[in-house]
């Protein structure tokens, strides 16, 4: 590994830099030569390190995937880092009075450098990890924590933001303007700035040992996916459809055991294995093995991590003056504060539950008449909603899967993007757009109407050693005016089991619903229309909205009439196997909004909870005892794998998101429902990517979406919708 390569003296100048507005014998001259110093050090890091470096090639430039090397990593981010904090100071001391340019768009240019190396940061961390890159980030990430709180605690800069955001200024400036302006004061104020020295120091000093449990955290799970896998014998295959073996043997093969077969500790490999293996013992063994990632009791378990974490959060909000992390982290998202959060649940849990009741009781009726003589488990489920399945609706999923290959679903998407947001997708000739794995390809999206190139969509789809588990998007260049037009950079992950050489990949219903959820977050980057890159930093409770939304166009004709065929015939998937998918549309759902909820509730537990009374394995049995949690069913994401709230703090007592933004969704699509042309309405559309898509985080969540619908959301949709009873209105 090669030593960053930062001299001393500049390395000094940025730590006395960063403490500037404690140190007021530091000058503005003092400062700019200082920063001289800085950016001249670094600058020449930059010069010769390609991570850093500006995208080249086509497409306004794309990022170098294929020069990627990780002996470049820790000099660039170092680099990275002096050159920002440079630039912020810079600003921060700049002597011309403060206002929109010289500050906020100023703070808009800076960290450029920075933000191209963190492009192939993202894929070492989520698509091809590796020890060497895991001892890398343990090695930055306290130091990156540090850098941030350098930006955060410049009290010089705060003055400067909170001059603009208190002057006459602001109240001429474009909605846009004042909504990151405003968002900047606020999180200036969020994260401690207005605290003593003391205070300030000991919030740095918090967010330094966060940042490494966060780390440590996500990288254990990770190696408890990729350590444990379930090799089964030939002998052992009953139940499992043909696609399923197929893959498994292709995936034991890669691992060095040919002639076995691999149940990897993902969820797509855990999943259709527990719905379809006749061997309950091998169903219990996988289910334990994947529902025990980080809890394992050994070098690798995240018990201590997470009562860690929790501390180290409830200490920093009660120095900003907070009872608890659930009110500091909800200040600005829609629900506002956890007790609304908290409401919406209630509201819900009660008929998931209900369901959830009715749902065991059909499987141990069918359980009982096969003589299996058991009482159905965790690891039952299931296998036996599948026959409860096939027994009510008369529907099979393996015979759905059949007509659910990953090519022309991802052919579905690209019809509903051309039809709702007038985008065609064109491959790019292999080769002539660098990737980072043979399996990653790239399409280019264009208006329909003008041909003008909207930027480009990356997609990754399988599962391999060395990418976290689960699905996601992201994006290597977001859409920007403020300094002319930016095209978008936009990806997709998965981690579909990848057919046999030859065959197809098949999918199931739900990881189908995954790919279009995940698409509609793409579709968000790729149909944004914002001026500052600010504006893409989403309301939590909000951004899943727009990506749950674009499941429902699976169902449509559309989709069902020209992409639903069949892997062998090319058959169209037959109108009597529609109506069965459509009649069973609500089965299964007190499993699904269960598992969920019971993960949303315990994460808002865990955030209001005095950490100090917690120990996690005991915590979570506890409390969903006392909410009457299901025995038959388990957190979707239990506590010692639960990445969303642990890994990181963007979803930290924010998990209820995704039922909040369902409300919004269930609520929109029957907008939709009810429009004269169905799901491809050419008004309801417009309106769908001018309000909800286009803005962003350039408007107010609540107003974007009363602009689409002229109205609120209301909770009975989304009750409707999963075949729940819809409560009667209180009485006035």
């Amino acid at each position: 590994m090669k030593k960053p390569i930062i001299s001393a003296i500049a390395a000094a100048v940025v730590i006395s830099l960063a403490g500037c507005s404690e140190k007021p014998n530091i000058t503005v001259a003092d400062a700019t030569a200082a920063n001289q110093v800085v950016a001249s050090t670094a600058e020449s890091v930059a010069a010769t390190n390609i991570l850093m470096q500006p995208f080249t090639g086509p497409y306004e430039g794309v990022p170098a995937f294929d020069k990627m090397n990780l002996d470049l990593l820790i000099p660039a981010v170092t680099a990275g880092m002096e050159l920002q904090l440079a630039e912020i100071d810079a600003i921060a001391n700049d002597p011309a009075a403060p206002n929109f340019e010289n500050t906020f768009a100023a703070m808009e240019r800076a960290g450029k450098a920075l933000d191209n190396v963190f492009t192939y940061w993202g894929i070492w961390a989520s698509n091809m990890s590796s020890p060497e890159f895991r001892a890398i980030q343990r090695e930055l990430s306290p130091k990156l924590s540090e850098f941030s709180s350098k930006i955060s605690q410049n009290k010089a800069l705060f003055e400067r933001v909170k001059a603009v955001y208190e002057s006459d200024e602001y109240k001429t400036m474009t909605l846009e303007q004042q909504r990151i302006v405003k968002s900047s004061y606020e999180g200036f104020v969020r994260s401690g700035i207005l605290l003593d020295e003391a205070g300030q120091k000991r919030t740095a000093e918090i967010n330094k040992e966060l940042a490494k449990l966060h780390t440590q955290f996500a990288n254990n799970v990770l190696n408890d996916e990729e350590s444990y896998v379930t090799y089964i014998t030939k002998d052992q295959l009953s139940g499992l459809p043909d696609s399923f073996v197929k893959a498994s043997a292709a995936a034991a093969e890669q691992r060095g055991q040919a002639g076995k077969y691999a149940i990897t500790n993902t969820r797509s490999s855990m999943d259709p294995f527990l719905t379809y293996s006749d061997n309950r013992e091998l169903r219990e063994k996988v289910w334990n093995t994947y529902y025990s990632r980080g809890d394992n009791g050994d070098e690798f378990d995240n018990n201590e991590i997470i009562k860690q974490i929790l501390t180290l959060r409830h200490e920093r909000v009660q120095l900003l003056g907070f009872d608890n992390y659930a009110q500091w982290r909800l200040q600005d998202r829609m629900a506002k504060n956890p007790e609304n959060a908290m409401a919406l649940m209630d509201k819900v849990w009660p008929a998931a539950i209900a369901r959830v009741e009715e749902e065991v009781a059909d499987m141990q009726a069918i359980a009982d008449a096969e003589g299996a003589d058991i009482t159905i488990a965790p690891w039952d489920y299931r296998y036996y909603a599948e026959k409860v399945r096939k027994a009510t609706y008369d529907l099979d999923s393996d015979e759905v899967k059949a007509y659910l290959q990953l090519d022309k679903l991802r052919e579905a998407m690209f019809y509903v993007a051309g039809r709702l947001f007038n985008f065609s997708f064109t491959p790019v000739p292999e080769g002539s757009v660098p990737v980072w794995h043979p399996d990653v390809k790239v399409w280019e999206v264009n208006d329909k109407t003008s041909g003008d190139n909207i930027g480009l969509w990356y997609l990754d789809p399988f599962a391999r050693q060395g990418k976290r588990s689960g699905a996601w998007a992201t994006y290597y260049r977001s859409y920007t005016t403020f300094d002319g037009e930016t095209n978008v950079l936009s990806s997709n992950n998965s981690n579909f089991v990848k057919g046999a050489e030859g065959e197809p990949s098949l999918i199931s219903w739900d990881d189908a619903e995954t790919y279009f959820h995940e698409f509609g977050h793409a579709l968000h980057f790729l149909a944004s229309d914002v001026a500052y890159p600010s504006s893409h930093s989403g309301v939590r409770d909000y951004t899943e909205f727009q990506s749950q939304l674009l499941e429902r166009w699976i169902l449509t004709d559309e989709v069902i009439d020209n992409y639903l065929v069949h892997y062998e015939t090319g058959e169209p998937i037959p109108k009597d196997l529609v109506a069965k998918i459509k009649n069973a549309s609500t089965f299964n759902e007190g499993f699904k909004t269960t598992e969920y909820m019971a993960s949303a509730i315990m994460d808002l537990k865990y955030h209001t909870t005095d950490p100090s009374t917690i120990e996690p394995d005991a915590f979570e049995r506890e409390e969903l005892a006392k909410l009457g949690m299901p025995e038959e069913i388990v957190m979707r994401h239990r506590t010692t794998h639960f990445g969303h709230i642990f890994s990181g703090e963007g979803y930290a007592a924010a998990y209820y998101g995704y039922m909040w933004a369902e409300v919004l969704t269930s609520d929109a699509a029957e907008a939709f429902a009810e429009a004269p042309g169905g799901f491809y309405d050419e008004e309801v559309a417009d309106r769908l990517v001018k309000y909800l898509f286009a803005v962003r985080n350039a408007m107010d969540p609540a107003d974007a979406y009363r602009a689409f619908r002229g109205r609120d959301a209301n909770v009975e949709a989304l009750m409707r919708d999963r075949g729940f009873p819809v409560p009667k209105a209180e009485e006035e």
